[in-house]
């Protein structure tokens, strides 16, 4: 008789507070830890790049919010008896709901304030999850836009939530991108894949 190996689960709260000494980041995918990979170079700097215009156009607005990046863990709604929290490429968040972050671990947990924004760029080992899975996540728990920077396919996605479904807006090249969010924000399709290079 063979034994199978069992393994661990663990609760969104476990996962918030999971530390196995290691510098890896982890997903929890119903109750798994998923590792999540570093990407590559082009993700860093298009996630950057991201993350720079975006609090530009914050600032310039004079609005209380804040981009993050690889900071914020999102718990999901994904119906399942163990849990699931991700962990977007970029979020957006009132300043208020930072700082509340600053004392205890950076996750949003089901019951608290959504983020205005989330953004996911596509990596060869992510972009399943990232079209399908986080979007039937975020839109589950209502998060108002989503966008999707895929660099493999040369096309940036916003999803924008509408009676309880996402809108798939696709801009390619020099299309501008159109975000309900941020509305006066001039960026390109190829301007984002190219992290303004």
């Amino acid at each position: 008789m063979t034994q199978t190996a069992v393994q661990q689960r663990f609760t969104f709260n476990e996962w918030a507070t999971h530390n196995n000494g290691s510098d890896t980041r982890y997903e929890l995918v119903d109750g798994e830890l998923k590792p999540m990979s570093l990407g590559t170079g082009r993700h860093g700097r298009i996630t950057k790049f991201l993350e720079k215009a975006v609090d530009t156009e914050i600032k310039r607005l004079g609005l209380e919010w804040t981009a993050e990046r690889f900071s914020i863990g999102v718990q999901s709604p994904r119906g399942s008896r163990w849990d699931t929290g991700r962990i977007p490429d970029i979020v957006v968040v009132t300043l208020q709901q930072w700082e509340q972050l600053q004392n205890r671990e950076a996750v949003i947990a089901l019951n608290e304030p959504l983020p205005i924004l989330v953004m996911e760029i596509i990596s060869p080992s992510t972009a399943l999850e990232d079209y399908r899975a986080k979007l039937a996540e975020y839109c589950v728990l209502d998060i108002g836009e989503y966008w999707i920077v895929d660099p493999i396919e040369e096309k940036v996605t916003v999803c924008t939530l509408q009676n309880g479904l996402y809108d798939l807006e696709v801009f390619r090249g020099d299309d501008r991108l159109l975000s309900p969010t941020f509305t006066e924000l001039i960026l390109t399709a190829n301007q984002i894949l190219t992290a303004g290079n």
